[in-house]
This record gives structure tokens, C-alpha cells and sequence, in this order.
């Protein structure tokens, strides 16, 4: 009896108490669930936002196990249409990125990535949209088949980046959009992609400490919101029309790397 006494009045799980905290978490996991459901890039604001009341990295390990539980449910729901040449590139780009971020981490500012990745993305979206607005013919010289070397580029640098400060999707989505992929494969392939990209950076994390028992704990009582989201984001793509969902990426990709740019800036200025 005594024994079960002990059990049943042992240490509770410890989360983060902080009201601000889970003013900031809650919105950036919904975004989170929106960008695993399909809507790529949105999620790429929630480490940003939490960065707001913590250092960047240990935010980015919250969010880690959060969105290996996501990127599951993605694979299983997108596993039909994913296009093997652009995982095939990009995932051994992926990997370099991966390992470079690690061994650099302590010796590189988050802060100048973020610019950097901010400033090509709007560059790249500012790109797609006059090509639009000048018209179809140049839009098509655009269109191709995944090149091995933009593959690995990009990939390593969507590993990189995605590391360092959770802004892997902008170098990746430069990559794939200009490929106009059928939405479904197009949704696929960035599941499998980001699944295994968040399952690599997992050691790096380890390595550099990042995991806590109180950041775990936090994960874990975020998971059910940020699955429910997932789940709208699921039904929500499927109900998109192709036009209207590029589109919508496209938006979302410039706002993001607008506020990159911002949120690096600030920091440089202010470091």
C-alpha cells in the first residue's frame, strides 16, 4: 500500500508554466498542424514566435517532437503521390545541410540566416508572380524536370536552415514550385521530405542539449491541439482547388520570409 502511495503521489510531468508562453505556442501550433496538413510554409513562423520568450533553438526542440507526430500522420495520408526523383535529390542534399548546421551551429548567427533565406525567398516569389503578370510563355521556361544540382542545393540548404532556425521550407519550396507539380504529388513529396528532414536533425538536437524533460513535457500537452490541426489541414487541402492553392503557398511564402527578414534584422541591430 505504502508502495502505491509513492506512485500515485510521485513528481507530475513539469511543463512550462508561463501564460505567454502558451499565448504565443497556441497560435503557432495550429500553424504548424495547417503547414503538416499541406499548406506548406505556414508552420515556418511558429519557432519565430516562440522565440519571442525563449532562445530560438531550445523552441525549435518543443516543437521537434510535435512535428515528427505530425509529419506521420502526413506520410500516411499523402503516401500515394509523392514524386521519387525530387526525394531522391534532395533528401542526400538534406543530409549535408543536416551535418554542416551541427558542426557550425555554435559558430554561426541564426540571425544572418534568417536574412539571407528571407531576402532569396522574396526575390523568388516577386520572380514567380512578374513572370505571371508578363505572361504564360515565360512562365513555361520555367517549368522542368527536378535538376540534380538545383536538388541538391537547395535540399542541403533547406537542411541547413531548417536546423539552425526552422526555416527549412522557403529553400525547398523555391526548388519544387517552379517544378508544378500536381497538387496531391506536390503535398506528398514535401511530407515525406520534411518527415525525414525533422527525424535527421534529432541527434544534432541531442548533441547540442537541447531537450529537456520540462520542453518534452510541454510537447507532449501541445500534441492534441496540434493534431486536431492537422487534421483540418488535411480536409482543407483536399477541398482546394489546384490554382487557388499555389496561389495561396505563394502568399504565404513571401509573408514568411518577410517576417525572416524582420525578426533577423531586429536581432542583428539589436545583438
Amino acid at each position: 500500500m505504502r508502495s502505491q502511495r509513492r506512485i500515485a503521489e510521485g513528481p507530475p510531468v513539469t511543463v512550462i508554466t508561463d501564460p505567454l508562453f502558451y499565448v504565443l505556442a497556441i497560435p503557432a501550433v495550429i500553424a504548424l498542424g495547417l503547414s503538416k496538413g499541406g499548406f506548406a510554409g505556414m508552420g515556418q513562423m511558429a519557432t519565430p514566435m516562440l522565440a519571442l520568450v525563449m532562445p530560438p533553438l531550445e523552441a525549435a526542440a518543443i516543437f521537434l517532437p510535435i512535428m515528427i507526430a505530425q509529419d506521420s500522420a502526413a506520410v500516411w495520408v499523402y503516401r500515394k503521390d509523392w514524386n521519387g526523383r525530387v526525394l531522391a535529390i534532395a533528401l542526400p542534399g538534406a543530409v549535408i545541410g543536416v551535418a554542416a548546421a551541427w558542426a557550425l551551429a555554435a559558430h554561426i548567427s541564426e540571425s544572418m540566416v534568417r536574412v539571407f533565406v528571407g531576402v532569396i525567398t522574396i526575390a523568388f516569389v516577386l520572380y514567380t508572380w512578374i513572370g505571371a503578370w508578363m505572361g504564360p510563355k515565360r512562365v513555361a521556361a520555367e517549368v522542368g524536370s527536378a535538376s540534380v544540382a538545383g536538388g541538391l542545393f537547395w535540399g542541403a540548404l533547406s537542411g541547413f536552415t531548417s536546423t539552425i532556425c526552422q526555416a527549412g521550407g522557403p529553400p525547398y519550396q523555391m526548388y519544387v514550385l517552379r517544378l508544378k507539380m500536381a497538387k496531391m504529388a506536390f503535398v506528398s513529396t514535401n511530407a515525406i521530405f520534411f518527415a525525414t528532414l525533422n527525424v535527421l536533425k534529432v541527434p544534432p538536437y541531442f548533441a547540442l542539449g537541447q531537450f529537456s524533460a520540462k520542453g518534452l513535457g510541454t510537447s507532449l500537452a501541445l500534441l492534441p491541439l496540434a493534431m486536431a490541426a492537422n487534421a483540418f489541414g488535411f480536409w482543407l487541402v483536399r477541398r482546394t482547388p489546384t490554382e487557388i492553392f499555389y496561389k495561396i503557398t505563394l502568399v504565404l511564402l513571401f509573408l514568411i520570409s518577410i517576417e525572416l527578414v524582420r525578426s533577423g534584422t531586429l536581432e542583428l541591430l539589436h545583438g
